[in-house]
């Protein structure tokens, strides 16, 4: 089974094409951009194929991160995704972009793995997740908007943790960690190849059904709950 995976959720654009089958990662595309992600993930997508020789035709499932992240670049993303899906009738799932980054940072001898991105100040979007001998992935720890000091505490009760994400560095930094460490930098920033090794096991939806997850509300509702207060 081919899986194509897409991740518009921060600052990378991120593409991977995985063969389930093999459990190889064919080709991977990524550029930390402040371009729009709209202008850059199809031609990413374009280049899969052109270096894999592979068409849209081939794959089997599409996976889409669906947040936490930036609220453009998932709509971005899930917007992609229900077109191709629905055009080319290709199975498709929304993927929790913490869950994504927990699988790529994941490292053998650590079961424990704290995906955690920035969200404003004092608060963070963290999900906690655990690794069993066979790679299979538990949230024991559900995503959330959370404070740093929370998230510590949530932290502090696991021996042996990975931290990664584009908030691990800062928290790393911050806090005296006895049992924590750092992921590699090459794998803290969404690579796409997490979204496609997670989604293998996530249950098909259709293009209608992917909707993003912000775990927070957004403006609009915001300034409308502001104003039904004045």
């Amino acid at each position: 089974m081919h899986i194509l995976g897409i991740d518009t959720s921060g600052t990378v654009a991120a593409a991977a094409i995985y063969d389930n089958d093999l459990d190889v990662l064919l080709a991977q595309q990524l550029v930390y951009t402040k371009r729009t992600h709209s202008q850059v993930i199809l031609p990413l997508v374009e280049r899969l194929f052109d270096d894999t020789g592979l068409s849209i035709d081939d794959i089997d499932k599409i996976a889409v991160a669906v947040g936490p992240g930036s609220y453009t670049g998932l709509r971005i993303g899930i917007a992609s995704v229900k077109a191709i899906s629905f055009a080319k009738d290709i199975a498709c799932c929304g993927v929790s972009t913490l869950k994504a980054l927990s699988f790529q940072s994941h490292i053998a001898g650590y079961e424990i793995v704290c995906a955690v991105m920035k969200a404003r100040k004092g608060l963070v979007y963290a999900g906690i997740y655990h690794f069993d001998k066979e790679g299979l992935c538990t949230s024991i720890v559900e995503d959330a908007l959370v404070s740093e000091e929370e998230l510590m505490s949530n932290i502090s009760e696991y021996e042996k943790v990975v931290l990664t994400g584009d908030g691990a560095a800062d928290l790393f930094e911050k806090y005296p960690f006895t049992n924590a460490f750092l992921a590699p930098a090459e794998v803290r920033l969404q690579n796409g190849a997490g979204l496609c090794k997670s989604a293998v096991r996530c249950a098909n939806e259709k293009p209608f059904q992917l909707e993003a997850r912000y775990l927070q509300l957004v403006k609009a509702e915001k300034d409308r709950l502001d104003n039904n207060k004045n």
